[in-house]
């Protein structure tokens, strides 16, 4: 449980960070997609067991930080497809500028982030030995 709320807290400063710095710069309209799928890969790299840590392990493989970033990438823009496309989104209003949600890059940035990286921990958490018990000696 501990690992999952790590998750969602990393993830949602991960991906509230990159939507401010693209909502600071204007990148706006077609550019979502764009912002909202580097979302997903930052968070994909950089929550549960980050690349830097697969990179060092002898028993690890690199690909699995840089599968997680793809499929990251994926996820960001799927969400921001089905939040803006299917089902249209909502207004919401922020010191007196109302939008579409998907137009406040670092809340649905937060939101998406705060998804993935949810869901990335978690799996990781999965697969950690230490969160094992050790196998008592002289048992298979």
């Amino acid at each position: 449980m501990l690992k999952l709320l790590l998750g969602i807290l990393k993830g949602a400063v991960l991906g509230g960070a990159i939507g401010l710095g693209a909502y600071q710069l204007g990148l706006d309209g077609g550019m979502h997609w764009v912002t909202y799928g580097v979302v997903g890969a930052v968070v994909g790299l950089l929550v549960g067991k980050p690349l830097w840590r697969l990179l060092a392990d002898k028993h690890a493989t690199s690909a699995t930080g840089i599968l997680k970033a793809i499929v990251g990438f994926g996820v960001g823009v799927g969400i921001y497809a089905l939040v803006a496309k299917a089902w249209g989104g909502f207004r919401l209003t922020l010191s007196d500028e109302t939008r579409w949600i998907h137009d406040w890059q670092p809340i649905l940035g937060a939101a998406i982030g705060a998804l993935w990286g949810g869901f990335v921990e978690l799996d990781d958490a999965i697969d950690d030995p230490k969160g094992k018990p050790a196998r008592p000696a002289g048992k298979a």
